[in-house]
This record gives C-alpha cells, structure tokens and sequence, in this order.
C-alpha cells in the first residue's frame, strides 16, 4: 500500500454508516495518504474503545491504490474494505452500498449509475433517486427515512457479479449438531446451512467449524438460514473476521443462489430471472439472479454521523 507513516499531524475525517444495520466506519482519502495497519482498523471498529463497525471502508480513488489502478479507468473510486479484526476483504455487499452513499453525500456520484472498484472486481450499482423529498418520508418508514433528510434515501442496487459453486460437499457442526452446506463464492467464501430454528446457530461468536478446512485457507462466512414463505427466507450469518453481524450482503446473495438451488430453479436453465427476500436480523434484501447469472442486490444504505479522529489518541492506541 501506498501511504505515509501513521503519525498524523490533524484530525482525521471520517463518517458512520449502515445497510440493514451492517455498519461501518468510513475513512475518506482520496490520494491513499492515511496509512491503516490492522491495528488501526481493529482499534476504530471496536465498539467500546474505539468508534464501533463490523468493518472499515477506506475510500480511495483508483488511480492512487496499487490494487486499484488497473481498474481506474472503469472505476474512479476503490473500495479498500476492512474486516472489524483489520484483515483485509475481498468485497462487501452491504459496504460498498454505505461506500456508494457516502460518495453521493460528498458529491462524487448523483442518482443513477455509478462503478466502485473493489478487490472482487469492479462493482455496477445503481443509486435510486429520492421519490420523498426532505420531512415527506413515508409513514412506516421509521427513522432511516428522517435520517436521509431527502439526501438520497432511495434504495441502492448493487450489481454483484456471478456466483460459483465449487464441487464437494461441505459440512456445518455447531451445538452437537451437523448440517450438510453449501459451497458459494460470491467474490468471498460462503457456506450456506439450512436449518431448522435460527437458534441453533448459538451465539456466533466464535467461526462454527466447517469443514473440510482446506477449502477455506482464508477463513469463511457462514450463513445459517430457514424458510419463511415461498421464495422468502430468513437467516444469520458469522462472517469470518467481525463475527455475527447484523447484515451480510454477500452473503444473502450466497444465501439465495443456495436456496434457488435447492429448489430446483436455475435462471440460467430456466430462462427466468428468481428473486428472493431475504430477512436478516438488521433488515430485508432483495436478491434477483439474471439469466445470464448477474446476481442483483437491493436495499437501503444511511450515513448516520461525521467528525474527526482525534489524532492524539489515534497515534497513543498505536503506540
């Protein structure tokens, strides 16, 4: 990475975010000046000492990241995404929606189309126009819609890529109990058990055991999920490196594919897209496989807060 050392002279801008209550600590630097060593983000994420997010997204144009410029032409703007622990990610659905919100907060996108660079590629999304102009939200659109304040409050899409589904059985043990899972990558590793109760997949703390082990090297989300109506599920998620999060992007994707697949439906046989909701416990995404296999996530993206990292304190944690 291309940076400069972590001792910072001024304070350092950054904002809080949320999708479906996945949330995020959102560090702006455009020229890639601000150097985030593991530590630095595991300190800004952790909840009591720091500013709290399942994750950090470091945002940064292309042209000035060496995993980005190869893509700066297709994309202005790099998603450098941080898991809570500091590991770096590949991709986050949830995230590069805040990612995709901040930028149209800051005046770098309008509504309309938009393409975020990230390490799983470079990302299309769409940004819906506000259809309710400041103090109109909708009744029932509960707080999220009074905090946008008629700054982009519509839905975002996220064009997220194809699935793959590696050959080989996969297995989830948690509890005493076993379930048969399912091997999706979306850009990131997921194993998708179907169970019974969502209380079965404990407290999450901990990454449950998957195995065999040696198809994730890395580490892997692991989504736990049951029905809730046709084409409608439910479901909670460990994602390696944060623990259980309120929200997976990715994963719901993987979540869908997995659950269309065991039901028999395939757009790419069929010739029809599938949509699946999906209800996770900070909100609900809409999931629709293309034939063409593109897989589309939609739902909501907020900004919440803004203000600067004190940088004496920045530099003590560090010490």
């Amino acid at each position: 990475m291309d940076s400069v050392s972590t001792s910072q002279t001024a304070p350092i801008a950054f904002l809080k975010g949320h999708g479906t209550e996945n949330d995020f600590v959102i560090v702006p630097d455009p020229d890639n000046a601000i150097d985030l060593p593991a530590r630095a983000v595991a300190v800004l994420c952790d909840r009591r000492a720091g500013i709290g997010g399942d994750g950090l997204l470091h945002v940064v144009r292309s042209a000035a990241h060496p995993e980005a410029r190869a893509m700066a032409d297709e994309a202005e703007w790099f998603m450098d995404y941080r898991n809570a622990d500091g590991s770096i990610a590949e991709m986050c659905g949830n995230g590069v929606r805040v990612f995709a919100r901040y930028l149209q907060r800051a005046g770098h996108a309008q509504a309309g189309d938009l393409a975020v660079a990230t390490r799983g590629g470079v990302k299309k999304i769409h940004l819906a126009k506000d259809t309710h102009p400041k103090g109109t939200a909708p009744e029932g659109a509960g707080t999220e819609g009074a905090e946008a304040e008629g700054t982009g409050a519509g839905d975002i899409t996220v064009h997220m890529g194809r699935a793959a589904l590696p050959d080989g059985g996969v297995t989830v043990t948690l509890g005493g109990r076993s379930w048969p899972a399912r091997n999706v990558n979306m850009g990131n590793p997921h194993a998708v058990a179907f169970v019974e109760d969502l209380a079965h997949a404990g407290d999450l703390y901990s990454e449950p055991p998957v195995s065999p082990a040696s198809l994730y090297p890395d580490g892997v989300n692991v989504e736990f999920v049951v029905d809730r109506g046709p084409r409608h599920v439910a479901m909670r998620v460990h994602e390696r490196g944060s623990g259980e999060t309120r929200s997976c992007g990715t994963g719901a994707c993987a979540v869908a594919v997995a659950a269309a697949r065991r039901d028999g439906v395939d757009p790419a046989v069929t010739g029809v897209p599938v949509t699946y909701t999906v209800d996770l416990p900070g909100g609900r995404l809409v999931i629709t496989e293309r034939p063409d296999g593109g897989i589309e996530m939609t739902g909501p993206a907020v900004i919440v807060a803004e203000g600067h990292i004190d940088p004496v304190w920045f530099e003590t944690t560090l010490a």
